[in-house]
């Protein structure tokens, strides 16, 4: 058997064992070490392979941005930043027709912001928004669907964990990355707000209307999002002016969060312990998955069948948006069972090179980056696609008397909005790098 085939076997192999419910890093790792004593031929190169990977992965200066964002999400939450956003967007645009769940959407996209998370952001809006969206008469199926589809605005909004991931295993520079995500982020929320305006005239028994709060109240409440425009602002403002790198915008913004939840009460020395155990906790599951994932394509690489398959398509003639349409169809499959990280850190190293030897009309930088921005999106969407989407069970989770069947019915509706965004993103590719040309 020729190392080729190896490595194409060890595909189904690898979905095998996630469909056996194995832990996707435990099941990447046992491929890869698999998969590299079959080709090399000793136990010995699986060890020092073993080694050189723990080393290489765990020493990168840059994976430390990803607990530093971690951790910025905890102090967020414990400073009270989620319940100000809602309340400020509530006061304004409340009193419409669905007007409550779209500022929900809207709290979503400023909390996203400045956590970087999708779970985090769906599970600490959904605390907030669920109990005002019940006391004024929204039905569970519009209510769980919006706050699911509302988290998936933490993974696309800078600062983003998954593009953190992304630009490493492309080597792509972070802070344009983010640059680029800006545009295609505000058309999310923009767009969940539309789909929630369709869904409530379609169904107008949906949802209720609570009154118009007066100026005075909008203005109060406006007022007290500042530590949210604060941190944002220094953060990626910082990155954007050069002040400091990704990295250490991502320390600025821990240290900013973290003091403003101590001004405002939330953090204690109790509380304080609690987030830095979340933080590790939740960086250990996210390292061991890219550990697993560095292991399994350095074998990859070793049978030579990323390279393979990129000359094979390349040299078939093929159209380079067929393939490229192809792909996202294939990210939206693998998205109802599988979810983003390891999503990305599966399938980037065989579908970058192929689509990286294909000719878009960018340059390699341009389309490196639209590239990542369009899976992201499409990564974004299988968040919130049943059966396994992971919004929609930490939403379930949390609101235990609404059925699932209700939380997939009322996702339905957002999951069309994240489709018709990626057709114009996919036509259209100087809107996403609009802001990165302008700016670099």
């Amino acid at each position: 058997m020729s190392n080729l085939e190896i490595g194409i076997i060890s595909f189904p192999i690898l979905l095998l064992l996630i469909f056996l419910r194995i832990p996707i890093g435990l099941a990447m790792l046992m491929c890869g070490v698999a998969g590299t004593w079959i080709i090399m031929g000793s136990p010995n190169a699986i060890l020092a392979r073993l080694k050189v990977e723990t080393f290489s992965t765990f020493s990168s200066y840059t994976l430390s941005i990803v607990p530093l964002f971690l951790l910025m999400g905890q102090f967020a939450t414990l400073g009270g930043m989620s319940q100000s956003l809602f309340r400020a967007a509530n006061t304004w645009i409340g009193h419409r027709k669905g007007g409550v769940a779209m500022s929900a959407v809207g709290a979503c996209a400023g909390f996203g912001a400045i956590c970087g998370s999708s779970l985090a952001t769906a599970a600490t809006m959904t605390q907030v928004a669920l109990p005002e969206l019940r006391r004024y008469g929204y039905s569970g199926a519009l209510a769980t669907g919006t706050l699911a589809a509302g988290g998936t605005l933490g993974v696309l909004i800078p600062p983003s964990v998954i593009l953190v991931i992304y630009a490493i295993l492309t080597e792509q520079n972070i802070a344009r990355l983010f640059v680029a995500a800006f545009i295609p982020g505000i058309m999310a929320a923009i767009g969940y707000m539309i789909a929630v305006s369709i869904y409530v005239r379609v169904s107008p028994s949906s949802a209720g209307q609570r009154e118009r709060a007066p100026y005075s109240e909008r203005f109060k409440a406006l007022a007290e999002v500042w530590p949210v425009l604060l941190v944002f602002l220094l953060v990626i403002g910082g990155i954007y002016a050069g002040w400091f790198t990704p990295t250490e915008g991502a320390a600025v913004g821990a240290a900013g969060t973290g003091i403003i939840a101590l001004i405002n009460g939330g953090l204690t020395w109790r509380t304080f312990i609690e987030a830095i155990l979340q933080t590790a906790v939740a960086t250990a599951l996210i390292f061991f998955i890219v550990y697993g994932a560095a292991f399994y394509n350095s074998f990859l690489a070793l049978s030579q069948l990323p390279q393979q398959l990129a000359s094979w398509v390349s040299g078939q003639g093929f159209n380079p948006w067929l393939v490229l349409t192809v792909i996202l169809i294939a990210y939206l499959i693998f998205g109802c069972v599988m979810d983003s990280l390891s999503m990305i850190l599966l399938t980037i190293p065989i579908f970058f090179p192929i689509v990286s030897a294909l000719d878009y009309g960018l340059s390699p930088t341009e389309f490196a980056i639209w590239f990542g921005i369009l899976v992201l999106i499409v990564v974004e969407v299988g968040l919130i696609t049943p059966p396994v989407g992971m919004n929609l069970f930490v939403i379930n989770s949390m609101a235990k008397d609404i059925p699932m069947s209700q939380t997939y019915r009322g996702v339905l509706p957002f999951v069309a909005s994240d489709i018709v965004r990626v057709i114009i993103l996919t036509a259209f590719p100087g809107i996403t790098l609009f802001l990165m040309r302008l700016l670099y």
